[in-house]
């Protein structure tokens, strides 16, 4: 994100209504999630997020992104670019009504970050995923809880939403079929770097040795399987010995 996507999306929503943005949710603090909260406090919305974005939030890691993106990024992350806490941070669920319609913010971290919130308005059935959803394309995992991801994915699922609107990719309008892609790929990074953790294989024999055929034609593949595989890889390892 940037502020200069911020205000792009102000703009669209502006093309639909001229009422006051009053409160942004963010999924969780990844700088692709919340650069662009400057543009919203310019326009006074209140920010809530999850207690353990502050983690985030406050690490040497953030301050070191934002600097490499000010150089990447210029001039849409500059000098001017700010990270924006959050005006109320969520220690758990909550719900709250505005406008006549009822949401509700559910906790699912940590899993693809420590701060995972979705939330639903519940009348039109619609969910906010964040990033527990990368519609149509391999996730990036990171270091991610994955467990802890599948078991959000089952609660979405579960939920049965009739419209999701993902982290990456175009709102759903089949959010199971979307979201079984996503968790089907979980399990099977899991399954597969499990067995070779379990076979003493290393990380390179065990990558070269998984057929990938199934994902290899989804976008972002090359860019993220390796780093994905490698990374439940060692989580697994990890795992193996407790």
């Amino acid at each position: 994100g940037t502020p200069a996507l911020g205000e792009r999306l102000i703009g669209e929503i502006r093309k639909l209504t001229d009422k006051p943005i009053r409160r942004v949710v963010i999924s969780h603090y990844h700088a692709d999630h919340y650069y662009g909260l400057q543009a919203f406090k310019a326009v006074g919305a209140e920010i809530w997020s999850h207690r353990r974005g502050l983690e985030a939030l406050n690490s040497d890691g953030a301050q070191a992104r934002l600097a490499q993106r000010r150089a990447d990024l210029f001039p849409f992350v500059d000098d001017k670019t700010r990270l924006i806490p959050a005006d109320l941070w969520l220690d758990g669920d909550t719900a709250f009504e505005m406008g006549g319609l009822h949401f509700r913010i559910t906790y699912v971290g940590p899993a693809h970050a420590p701060d995972d919130v979705v939330m639903e308005v519940v009348e039109d059935k619609i969910m906010f995923a964040g990033d527990m959803l990368f519609r149509g394309r391999v996730p990036f995992v990171g270091d991610a809880d994955t467990a802890q991801w599948l078991r959000a994915l089952d609660l979405l699922i579960a939920a049965r939403p009739d419209a999701l609107v993902p982290g990456h990719g175009p709102a759903s309008t089949n959010p199971q079929a979307d979201l079984a892609l996503t968790r089907d790929y979980l399990i099977y990074l899991r399954e597969s770097m499990g067995k070779a953790v379990a076979d003493l294989k290393s990380f390179d024999e065990a990558y070269a040795s998984t057929d990938w055929h199934q994902w290899q034609k989804l976008p972002a593949f090359r860019e993220a399987n390796r780093a994905n595989a490698y990374n439940v890889f060692l989580q697994m390892e990890k795992g193996s010995l407790r």
